[in-house]
C-alpha cells in the first residue's frame, strides 16, 4: 500500500511540475510580446504552429504570423496580454497539453486557448486561439456589430469552397 501510494505521489508531483512549467512558458510568451522580444517570442511556438486572431481572417502559421507581428515587434511595443485564470491539462503520454486561460488585455477580457507540443524534448506552442469575451447579456449587441462584416466575409468562404 506504501508503495503504490509513493508511487501515486511521484506521478501527481510530477505532471504537477509539468503543469507549473506550460504556465512558465506561457508567462514567459505573453511577457516576450509585453517586452517586443521577437525571437524569444517566437522560439516558444513550435515550427509548424498556428495562430487564430480575434477577426475571423486571421488564421496565420508561423512564418505568416512572424511577418504580421514583425512591424509591431520593430517598434518596441507588441501587446501586453497577462493571465488572469488559467487552466492546464496534460495528455497520459506527456506528449500534448492543452489550455484555456481568461487574459486583460487592451481589449478587456479576452480568452486565449491552445495547445502545447514536446519538440525536441522542450514544450512548445503548436495552436493557439485568442477570442474576446462577450457578456450574455450583450451577446445581441456585438452580433449587430459585426453582422454585416461577417455576412461577407461568410458568402466569400462559402463561395471559395471545392465540395
Amino acid at each position: 500500500m506504501t508503495l503504490g501510494f509513493l508511487l501515486l505521489f511521484n506521478c501527481l508531483h510530477a505532471q504537477q511540475s509539468e503543469k507549473k512549467a506550460i504556465e512558465n512558458i506561457l508567462d514567459a510568451w505573453h511577457k516576450a510580446a509585453a517586452t517586443a522580444d521577437f525571437n524569444a517570442y517566437f522560439d516558444l511556438m513550435a515550427e509548424e504552429s498556428v495562430f487564430v486572431g480575434t477577426d475571423a481572417a486571421e488564421h496565420w502559421n508561423k512564418q505568416d504570423f512572424m511577418t504580421f507581428s514583425k512591424p509591431y515587434f520593430d517598434k518596441g511595443k507588441a501587446w501586453d496580454f497577462k493571465a488572469v485564470e488559467r487552466h492546464v491539462f496534460i495528455d497520459k503520454t506527456g506528449e500534448i497539453a492543452w489550455f484555456d486561460e481568461l487574459l486583460d488585455t487592451w481589449m478587456q477580457l479576452c480568452r486565449g486557448s491552445g495547445v502545447l507540443v514536446r519538440e525536441g524534448g522542450k514544450w512548445k506552442i503548436a495552436h493557439y486561439v485568442l477570442s474576446m469575451t462577450v457578456p450574455n447579456e450583450n451577446v445581441e449587441g456585438a452580433i449587430a456589430l459585426k453582422k454585416e462584416k461577417d455576412s461577407v466575409l461568410i458568402k466569400s468562404l462559402l463561395s471559395g469552397r471545392t465540395h
